[in-house]
């Protein structure tokens, strides 16, 4: 892409509004824009992220098994007064009519909707197990909306639900998302922490939090220093027997400030007791027969009895998930993207444009770098040299690949890694190897 084509309104300024560092960053990066209160429009830079998170997400549930469909924004109110959760959900469910005058409500999360679906479709335990999802957007209406899109009120999640014939069968269900979300935040740069946690609003006995650490995170986590030196899963067979991997991480210490026990943290060794801050990015719940027995989502067992379903949720803020990569991945620059996240690869900056030797060579750049998949983003514009490299320090692109009329004349070119502030002086072909070998 090239920039002079681009949409990316970057503010030199930082909004008064903003609290936080990845709200700051977004707004001067130019991702997002306020339409009101915790509702924000997603400019092209925002929105190549959110997508490259959301299809991660997507090839982890995939491979966890889990099959992908779409439900509605917009719900019937009676199937949430079947699960009795209509009036008790509070001031943050947006309730509306139809010009039918049809109570309606727009959905804060879907477990009576799929459980509807479910019900409809499946009878026998030989429909079961079941495990289904979609990414879809959803709407809080928070009395306080703040930190821009990590307390938004419209936001992106990617929720799952399993239907399973008895406890047992449930807990493996929770055991795959247990572990796809390990993996899923692994391959997205973070460490997330999974901690014992309230299931709320949701309900049910089982639930745990996924937390990243994170200086600037909302809530305190209280954890063993081992939790955090564990590697992800990997590639693991969701066929057959996750518990050994769930149990070992579920036996270190692990919890948020609400969850916490002060005399268990302290029985710890000195030096593996960890305190921090932490940002929740997933929360996974088994709730048993909550919804599945008053809304009459029964099954027939092999004896013929027919028994209600047992359930689990499962969530992912995809689109809170940008604004806690930046809270984890950031200097006083501006933001650092992970990899497999960056809206771009690399930023290609022509030092000066309209020069007879260096518009060629980045010309012949730009096309070898978009034909070897880098996705760069190319920096034709007439902007002074330093302006060009802040905006590349503050849009976070892992790599930049400089090239001025200065180096040329020796023939090279000047590649930054944006991490780490290195930079390396090589010819253009060896820029350019180094830069599609990954």
């Amino acid at each position: 892409m090239r920039l002079s084509r681009y949409f990316l309104p970057v503010l030199k300024e930082t909004p008064s509004e903003a609290e936080i560092v990845s709200h700051r960053l977004m707004l001067r990066a130019g991702m997002i824009r306020q339409s009101s209160a915790g509702i924000y429009s997603w400019l092209p830079l925002g929105h190549a992220v959110l997508k490259k998170i959301e299809q991660i997400v997507r090839e982890e549930q995939d491979r966890a098994g889990a099959v992908e469909l779409l439900m509605p924004t917009i719900q019937p109110a009676e199937l949430w007064r079947e699960s009795g959760r209509y009036d008790d959900y509070g001031k943050e469910m947006l309730r509306i009519q139809d010009r039918k005058e049809r109570e309606m409500l727009y959905g804060p999360t879907n477990e009576e909707m799929i459980t509807e679906i479910f019900r409809a479709s499946c009878r026998s335990y030989k429909d079961l197990p079941k495990l289904l999802y979609h990414i879809q957007w959803k709407f809080r209406d928070e009395v306080r909306p703040r930190f821009g899109i990590m307390r938004g009120r419209e936001f992106l999640m990617k929720d799952a639900y399993s239907f399973d014939i008895d406890e047992a069968a449930a807990r493996r269900s929770y055991n795959r998302m247990f572990v796809a979300y390990l993996n899923t935040f692994s391959r997205l740069g973070l460490k997330a922490l999974p901690m014992r946690a309230d299931t709320g609003p949701i309900g049910g006995d089982l639930s745990h939090e996924f937390i990243i650490l994170a200086e600037t995170g909302e809530s305190q986590v209280f954890c063993d220093r081992a939790a955090v030196e564990m590697a992800p899963p990997g590639d693991v067979d969701f066929e057959g027997d996750l518990e050994p991997i769930v149990a070992e991480r579920t036996a270190l210490y692990a919890a948020t400030d609400e969850m916490h026990d002060p005399a268990a943290f302290e029985a710890l060794p000195e030096d593996r007791r960890m305190s921090a801050r932490g940002i929740e990015v997933g929360h996974i719940f088994y709730f048993g027969t909550k919804y599945s027995a008053p809304m009459k989502a029964t099954v027939q067992t092999p004896d013929g009895e027919s028994v209600a379903a047992h359930m689990g949720s499962y969530g992912v803020g995809v689109s809170r998930l940008v604004g806690a990569i930046i809270e984890a991945s950031h200097d006083e620059s501006g933001i650092i993207w992970p990899e497999p996240v960056t809206p771009f690869g690399v930023g290609l900056v022509n030092l000066k444009p309209g020069d007879a030797e260096v518009d060629p060579v980045c010309e012949d750049l730009y096309a070898k770098l978009t034909a070897a998949g880098c996705e760069p983003l190319y920096d034709d514009t007439d902007e002074r040299p330093g302006g060009k490299f802040a905006r590349m320090d503050l849009i976070g692109l892992p790599w930049q690949l400089i090239v001025g009329p200065r180096g040329l004349k020796d023939g090279v070119v000047e590649l930054k890694n944006r991490a780490t502030g290195e930079r390396e002086t090589l010819s253009p072909e060896s820029a350019l190897a180094r830069l599609s070998a990954g």
